[in-house]
This record gives structure tokens, sequence and C-alpha cells, in this order.
């Protein structure tokens, strides 16, 4: 098989011939292993100096890794022994053109213009795309471009590309850390540790990310167990630990918001609710806790309106929907529950004593009683609601479902 030939072949006594060599190397490209490939293939040329097969696969992988220098060596030496060889050509060509595209990025790098650095590495990790230190540069620029999501797509790759790179490990711990998945944190710096358990940097990162990790696991374990006063503790230690990382603050404002209005603790939760909220606007789950809040005050506008603001974020969640829509029964109850108290008649009045009350109260607050204007307004708007109350509860219809739903 491959693998036996890989460690049989060096072993028969071929160490003089340069072919056992060359096919140890083709196994190990098959095998998408070209780091270990080229020692193979050094090995062959020094024994074979005019072996061009081995000097241009050399070569193609050099260009790949992004050394243009060693590579332009190895295609001017094929092309010396063998001028009108057409892939040497193009790819020397090729490497030129890596060359220059890389000076071009190092410049804009320098001057700060990392949106272009970033278009011109598009085109040099194309050409090159086993180099690691053209992926590295590109995920520093969308770091500094504030997009740390393709910077952690750049870093992955990285890590592979090079032997012992526990910079590239920790970084990317550290990004993934800044967004708040702290779980794949602790997986790339525990990688980091497994190159070095004595690296100072990796080991206070881990330190940090597992004590961060066990508390937010641990608060949302106390969560779905319902021991709602123990997870806000737990959250309360969440931002002490990290207090520089706005994720973790804005998460567990908003965990704790929810635990509140779980434990009914209604006022409170508003005020923690509100500012979460203004940590995290567009945050569903905040205003539906603050909604729920709010009906347990009985403040039922209130909870339409976020309601109906969380709904504008997610047009098709069923959750919203039925918050929204019970909210809406909630309000409109209240407002008949008030019918009565307008009137300032019991709630086992007949029509009778309606009307009378309604007459009285009409009389009252007419607006020609009134001078100053805002007196006018505030009449007109207590005149309407008399009239719609009498409505209501004399109509016998309304005042029936009205009655059966309180």
């Amino acid at each position: 098989t491959m693998f036996n030939m890989c460690g049989i072949l060096v072993e028969e006594g071929d160490s003089k011939n340069y072919l056992t060599y060359y096919k140890r190397a083709a196994v190990f490209l098959a095998m998408g292993k070209s780091k270990s490939a080229l020692p193979d293939l050094s090995q062959a040329i020094q024994l074979k100096p005019d072996f061009l097969a081995a000097r241009l696969q050399r070569a193609n992988i050099l260009l790949k890794q992004g050394s243009t220098q060693e590579a332009r060596e190895d295609f001017q030496a094929v092309l010396k022994r063998s001028p009108n060889h057409e892939e040497a050509h193009d790819q020397l060509r090729k490497a030129e053109e890596l060359e220059l595209l890389q000076e071009e990025a190092h410049e804009a790098h320098h001057r700060g213009d990392y949106s272009t650095t970033v278009q011109v590495l598009e085109k040099v990790i194309e050409l090159s795309p086993w180099d690691p230190e053209s992926r590295e540069l590109r995920a520093e620029c969308y770091i500094r471009l504030g997009d740390p999501r393709k910077a952690i797509m750049d870093l992955t790759p990285a890590t592979r590309l090079r032997a012992d790179n526990r910079a590239a490990f920790l970084k990317l711990s550290q990004l993934h850390y800044s967004l708040g998945d702290h779980h794949d944190s602790l997986n790339q710096v525990r990688e980091c540790l497994k190159l070095d358990q004595d690296d100072k940097e990796c080991f206070a990162h881990y330190k940090q990310v597992k004590k961060l990790s066990k508390q937010l696991d641990s608060a949302e374990e106390l969560i779905s167990e319902q021991r709602y006063q123990e997870a806000i503790e737990k959250y309360e230690s969440v931002m002490r630990t990290e207090p520089n990382v706005a994720f973790y603050t804005n998460k567990a404002k908003e965990r704790i918001c929810f635990c509140l209005v779980k434990m009914k603790s209604a006022k409170e939760a508003v005020d923690i609710c509100s500012e979460a909220h203004q940590r995290d606007p567009q945050n569903i789950h905040i205003l539906q806790d603050r909604a729920e809040a709010y009906i347990l005050l009985q403040e039922y506008e209130k909870a339409v309106e976020d309601y109906q603001e969380a709904r504008e974020f997610d047009q098709d969640n069923q959750e919203i929907r039925e918050g929204l829509d019970r909210a809406q029964k909630l309000l409109k109850q209240s407002h008949k529950r008030d019918y009565y108290k307008i009137l300032g008649v019991s709630r086992s009045a007949n029509k009778q004593e309606i009307i009378k009350a309604y007459r009285k109260l009409a009389q009252q607050w007419h607006p020609d009683n009134f001078q100053s204007e805002a007196d006018k307004k505030e009449a007109e708007k207590k005149f309407i609601d008399i009239a719609s109350a009498k409505e209501v509860l004399t109509d016998p219809g309304r005042k029936m479902s009205d009655d059966s739903k309180n």
C-alpha cells in the first residue's frame, strides 16, 4: 500500500536511487502532504541534478507555498536544460506575478489600506493556497476591518499550514472568545497547549476561557433546573469574570431579565430587561421577556408595543405571534373592564342605571362647559370615553361577550 511504501523504500539499500525518493514524494503528494514531499524531492534532485520532473514538482510546491524566489530558481533551472518547456514557462510567469502581488499587498498593508490589502491577497492566495503568511496577513486585515468571522476562516487553514502554529491557535481562540463562542475558544486554545503545555500566553488565556465557560454552562444548567435565583448569581459572576467583552455582559443581562420574569419579580425585570434592550436593541428574547414582565404589571399597552417590535425583527416567529395576540386580548379586556369604572357604576348595574350615569357624566364633561383649549381637549377625551362606555354596556351582544371574558 501507499503507506507501507513510504516506510520500506529507503530501507532496501535504495538510498542512492533518486527515483525511490521521487516515488515516495509522489505518494506524499497523493495523500495531500506536500510539506513531507519537499525533502524527498530535494534528495532526488541532489542525487540527480538534471532530473527535471522532480525539479518541476518541487518548484510547483514552493510556488503554492508562496516561496517565489526558490520556485523561480527551480523553474529557471528547468528552462536552462529544456528552454521550450511550456509548463516551466507558464509557472515562471506565475511566480513572477505572485512576487509582484505579494509586494503590492505588503505595501498596501504598510500604508494601512486594509481593504486594498484584502483585495490583493485574494489573488495571492489563489496562486499560493498553501502559504500561511498571506492568510495570516489577510486575517489581520479582516480584524482591523471589523470582520472577525472572516478572520477565523483564514486562520483555521493557517493553523494546519505551519508545523507549530501556536500563534494562530491563540489568535483563533481570542477571536472566538470575543464573539462569544466560548466552547470554540476553549477548543482552539487547547490545541495551542497540545503543541506546548508551557506556552505562557496560551495558558493564561486558557485559564480565563475555562473559568468563564464553566460559569456560563453552569448558569444555563441552573436555568434548566428552574433554580433562577442561583442562575442570576452565576450570571453576575460572569460579568465580573469578563467585564470587557460586551457579548458576555449582554448575555448575562438578557438571561437575568429572563430569570426575573420567571420569578415573577416584574418591576425588577422591567428595569434589567430595559437595560439589556438598550445594549442589544434587536434581541427578540429580551423584548419578549420584557413584554411578559409588563403583562405581570398589567401594563398591557407596553406589552403589545414590545411584542410588535419583536415581530418586526422576526416575522415568522410563532411564539411572538401568540404573545402579541395574548397581549392584545388582555389590553382589550382591560379597556372593557374600565367601562364600568368610567361610568362609576357597579358591574351588576342594569341598563337604566347605566343610561342615568351616562347622562349625568355627559352633561358634566360636555366640551362646551370648558373655556381653555387644554380643558376642552381633556373634556372631549372624557366625553368620547363616556359615550363609548355607554354604547358597549347597553349593547346586549357586546356586554354579554364582554362579561363572559372577565
